[in-house]
């Protein structure tokens, strides 16, 4: 696996802890060449202004919105976006999701999908599939 796709809504917008905690594996990630996107259908201004400061603070190496795009998940394309605004196949990709449909969505165009609840069992999923370590 090579590229982490994130949803912001429900994912990343948690607890303060646990927005520090995402910060630490998204840094860990991108340390060792891992191609990170948040990939959102969001339309709130705040929210997306939140998204787009992650970006340009280098937390993400890219944001992918649908209200951009004119696709929105859980369509096959707007997985295809994302994994193409960081140069990978799809199937090379995880998305993250607090959405089962978005989850399913992906894994039945290819990706490896993880379905979001909360951080501590979504992380023994994404670090073993990255093989990442460290204290998140």
């Amino acid at each position: 696996m090579r590229g982490l796709v994130v949803e912001y809504n429900g994912v990343l917008d948690g607890t303060d802890e646990d927005q520090r905690r995402w910060r630490n594996l998204l840094a860990a990630a991108r340390a060792q060449g891992i191609g990170t996107v948040i990939l959102s259908n969001e339309e709130d201004a705040g929210r997306i202004s939140a998204m787009q400061a992650l970006r340009a603070d280098g937390v993400v190496d890219a944001v992918v919105l649908s209200k951009d795009t004119g696709i929105e998940k859980p369509e096959p394309e707007a997985f295809q976006i994302a994994a193409d605004v960081v140069e990978l196949d799809r199937r090379d990709c995880v998305l993250v999701d607090s959405e089962i449909l978005n989850v399913r969505a992906a894994v039945d165009a290819g990706l490896v999908g993880v379905y979001y609840q909360q951080f501590d069992r979504a992380v023994v999923e994404i670090t073993g599939l990255f093989g990442l370590e460290g204290e998140f």
